[in-house]
């Protein structure tokens, strides 16, 4: 995927996708050049209409004029298609660079919880401004240009009563830019009222049963319903704006029509401004009202735009860190990752988590980190993404890590969660986060393939906000699918098997195996598959011991206590 330089800037969206701005630059003007064919034509055939009742004309002339009038619209609307389709394409471009930026800047902010509402929040304002874009691309030909054409057409014919039709047109544009502050102020607040309300949501069945046990239910449902009345009154304020308004910009720019017929019919009886037929007359209100047509929908455009800046407002801060879309490998070959005398600190703190950590792991290795509950297995992971403050020295390749830039470090390093987030998207968005790869390739490598299969939807089914819609372990698979998707040389996955059967884990791990030129550090209480893995690292007492499986259970006593008590632990 070609780099985009300025990913705050709108311009460089349409900059990328030049190649194909070009095809809808030659398909619309050929397009909306010949939509004035149109008008011209239907006043032809009124006027041969008229001169074969006085039999001035035969039938076939009329035939014939009729068919080259099919022949050209069916041109004009070949040039017609290839341009709708061309915008398309730019649309969905653009919506996929954007929510591949937007994803890849929010992965290096440190947002806390509400990440991932946050996401789902940004890809809907995504949406909103690549949909601003499309329509103002359409409308720049099929309002923009078409207008113009009309416009000779009319001077063509009658240069002081165009003047003096169009006076009124104008009065649809001053009206759109009048309403602009009201357009916008009123979009905003359907916005933030929408977006309360969904983090209202997400809270209210998250936190369910804890409120009905601490009989907070009823004040929750209240506050609820508040917001819920809040947004509805926003939102049908904001519709009102974007298309209640079009009826009154049609009406001011069709007002014209009363001077066309009045003075058109003078220019007709030859006692006006010019000497015109039927032809001329017909043709001059079909290009009028067709142009007046396009006024209300240039003023309609206008509030679009509006609705898309305040989107573009809210991502444009989001889209300022100087990331790209392209993150090579930081290492073309990955040989080791060691840690020298690490030290670990709880978050927010400076208490010890885990100490004294003084380890290496190579090429091709899986390593196990487990422990009992708390005993600080994730902190280890979040160490290596600048999640969790540490001391000392850990390399790749010899280099310190500290000394890698965030970009770097994301070129390096792939981390899975305990709780990943998920979209308010499809299945295959959240795995492919707009890159054209094989989606089914990866939910095969998770083993989620056939289950997925069976929805009705397929990999286009709509998983919710966090994946509600899913199982805790088929949510837990698709951002293990993410995350192989988008793999660097080293895979940190924190618990990926905790919802998932003993069956699925061991097909999941055996396809992990075959994965080469990595390195796979594997947070993990299913304490089954520990002596499969190359080393396991054994958090105990905030101290760490990394050794076989066979070796810790041969001199570890805590180990093997953990081992023969079977029990699962977080």
């Amino acid at each position: 995927m070609k780099s985009i330089r300025h990913p705050e800037k709108l311009i460089s969206y349409f900059r990328r996708e030049a190649p194909v701005l070009f095809i809808v630059t030659i398909s619309g003007l050929i397009y909306n050049i010949g939509m004035a064919a149109g008008p011209y034509f239907q006043g032809q055939l009124v006027q041969g209409l008229y001169d074969l009742l006085q039999k001035k004309i035969e039938a076939i002339d009329l035939v014939r004029l009729a068919l080259i009038y099919i022949l050209v619209i069916a041109i004009v609307q070949v040039f017609r298609a290839i341009k709708r389709f061309s915008v398309r394409i730019f649309a969905n471009h653009t919506s996929r660079t954007m929510r591949r930026l937007l994803y890849n800047a929010l992965l290096h902010r440190h947002l806390g919880d509400d990440t991932g509402s946050l996401m789902t929040k940004a890809i809907s304002d995504v949406d909103s401004c690549v949909e601003g874009m499309r329509k103002f691309t359409t409308e720049v030909f099929d309002t923009g240009v078409v207008m113009i054409a009309y416009l000779a057409m009319l001077f063509y014919y009658d240069v002081r009563l165009t003047l003096l039709a169009c006076l009124f047109t104008p009065l649809a544009y001053i009206i759109a830019n009048l309403l602009k502050k009201q357009v916008v102020k009123a979009n905003k607040a359907y916005k933030e009222s929408e977006s309360i309300l969904n983090t209202m949501t997400m809270d209210r069945i998250t936190n369910a049963l804890l409120y009905r046990v601490n009989g907070r239910e009823e004040g929750v449902n209240a506050r609820y319903e508040k917001q819920l009345s809040d947004y509805e009154h926003k939102s049908a304020i904001s519709n009102i704006f974007e298309g209640a308004l079009t009826p009154l910009y049609d009406a001011i720019a069709m007002f014209g029509v009363v001077l066309i017929i009045y003075f058109g019919g003078r220019n007709v009886l030859h006692s006006g401004w010019k000497v015109w037929n039927l032809a001329s007359f017909t043709t001059f209100l079909a290009c009028f009202t067709k142009l007046a047509t396009k006024v209300s929908h240039a003023a309609k455009l206008f509030n679009a735009v509006q609705k898309a800046q305040v989107s573009w407002g809210r991502l444009q801060p989001l889209m300022a860190d100087p990331i790209h879309d392209n993150y090579p490998n930081h290492l073309n070959t990955l040989e080791d990752l060691s840690f020298d005398q690490v030290m670990v600190y709880y978050p927010g703190h400076q208490e010890t988590a885990v100490s004294d950590i003084n380890m290496t792991f190579h090429q091709n290795e899986m390593i196990g980190i487990t422990g009992e509950v708390a005993s600080g297995k994730s902190l280890l992971g979040k160490a290596l993404i600048g999640e969790a403050n540490y001391q000392g020295r850990i390399y790749i390749n010899g280099q310190d890590l500290k000394s890698l830039s965030p970009h770097d470090r994301h070129g390096t390093i792939t981390y899975m969660g305990h709780d990943p987030m998920l979209l308010s998207d499809s299945i295959a968005n959240n795995i492919s986060l707009g890159d054209e790869i094989d989606v089914a390739a990866y939910l095969k490598l998770v083993c989620l393939d056939e289950e997925v299969s069976h929805f009705k939807d397929g990999m286009d089914t709509m998983i919710g906000n966090g994946g509600l819609t899913l199982s805790g372990g088929q949510a837990a698979r698709v951002a293990l699918a993410r995350a192989l998707a988008h793999v660097k040389p080293i895979i940190i996955l924190d618990d990926p098997f905790s919802a998932v059967d003993e069956a699925t884990m061991q097909k999941i791990l055996d396809h992990l195996r075959k994965l080469s030129g990595h390195i796979i550090l594997l947070m993990t209480h299913r304490l089954s598959i520990l002596p499969q893995l190359d080393q396991v690292v054994f958090i105990d007492d905030h101290k760490v011991q990394v050794d076989t499986h066979d070796a810790l259970m041969a001199k570890n006593v805590h180990y093997v206590k953990l081992i023969e008590g079977g029990k699962d632990h977080a």
